[in-house]
């Protein structure tokens, strides 16, 4: 597959602070893609620096195998094609809707801008929009211009930092899903930047958990969530806690709650100390099964609903049920852990 976006080595440094560190990755064409991360970690010099925007001290940056940045050189912005679309919209208050999109294009003809207006405007679900202005739209119209603005030109890549962050909850998983299929139907490659795990796995093929600088893991969201390289990424995906055992075989580990058997053998010696990630859904409810957990919170989510277990020698679990199933805070229960995926992290020395 060709690789329309490479980097390779990529140290990014504010002041005395490394900000990115050896950092590498691939795009190809029409590939959907995230960096997902806590604040602070990097995500976004990554995105601005395969913009232009920012210089980098180490590695290359290359753009359809033509190098754009490397130490000491740094391809303008304006040079490298790419559409952006930011955060807080950066649309022009001034000039309408149909006046934004067509801003990047001055270099075809006046029909063609307006024929390629028309089309974007449709694209993004805003037909009859076209002479309104930014402050006459929503939160979600204004971004839907920005992204028809971005991808008028055609852009191969598009880059997204955080474009949904400042709406409410609904609408921004309802433009994430529709912003990706307006970039699987153009055929379009991007690289989307968020700390919400949400929109990461609605929006990317391939999904990079950053943490420092770093990415820890490149992989599709099922295997971010079924197979974490690591704890943090373990711990950052998902809804989980974390269970103390001892291997007792390269696919079972003994726990206070009993014998967990997965799907998957480890290598390690038999008695080694490992932690346990179950996931809710890996735990169930069994009234009278035994070892009695407290439910010490529940939080209903419609069709689920999602409990907090206290566990009898301390620590929690989480389990979530169809919400049919009404059990109260402080009642007691039993549990049945059925695993389909076992993910184990070795404690203490290696």
């Amino acid at each position: 597959m060709t690789q329309l976006l490479e980097i390779e080595g990529l140290h990014c440094r504010y002041a005395d602070q490394d900000v990115v560190t050896d950092l590498s990755l691939n795009v190809s064409a029409g590939m959907l893609s995230c960096l997902l991360g806590p604040s602070g970690c990097g995500k976004t010099t990554v995105l601005r620096a395969i913009a232009g925007f920012e210089s980098i001290k180490q590695g290359e940056i290359r753009l359809n195998g033509q190098i754009v940045s490397s130490p000491g050189y740094t391809l303008p912005p304006e040079r490298r094609g790419l559409g952006m679309v930011f955060q807080d919209y950066a649309l022009f208050p001034h000039l309408s809707v149909a006046n934004n999109i067509d801003f990047g294009l001055q270099r075809i003809s006046r029909f063609e801008r307006r024929r390629k207006v028309e089309q974007m405007l449709e694209l993004v679900g805003l037909e009859g929009y076209g002479q309104r202005f930014p402050h006459e739209l929503s939160g979600g119209q204004q971004q839907r211009v920005a992204v028809a603005r971005a991808m008028a030109p055609e852009p191969p890549l598009l880059l997204l930092d955080e474009p949904f962050s400042n709406l409410d909850v609904e609408l921004r998983e309802r433009l994430a899903a529709d912003v990706r299929d307006i970039l699987k139907a153009r055929g379009t490659a991007a690289i989307f930047v968020t700390h919400d795990q949400h929109e990461a796995f609605v929006m990317g093929e391939q999904v990079g958990v950053m943490q420092a600088g770093k990415i820890l893991q490149w992989d599709s969201p099922f295997n971010l969530y079924h197979e974490p390289a690591d704890r943090f990424v373990a711990d950052f995906i998902g809804e989980g806690r974390f269970l103390k055992g001892r291997l007792s075989a390269p696919d079972r580990v003994e726990t206070p709650l009993g014998e967990i058997q997965g799907n998957r053998a480890y290598g390690w010696p038999r008695g080694a100390a490992v932690e346990v990630l179950l996931r809710p859904d890996d735990i169930t409810l069994a009234p009278g099964a035994g070892l009695g957990c407290r439910i010490i919170e529940r939080a209903f989510r419609g069709a689920q609903t999602l409990y907090t277990l206290a566990l009898p020698e301390g620590g929690e679990l989480l389990s979530l049920l169809p919400s049919h199933n009404d059990y109260r805070v402080g009642e007691r229960t039993g549990v049945k852990i059925q695993v389909e995926h076992l993910i184990l992290f070795r404690q203490g020395p290696q």
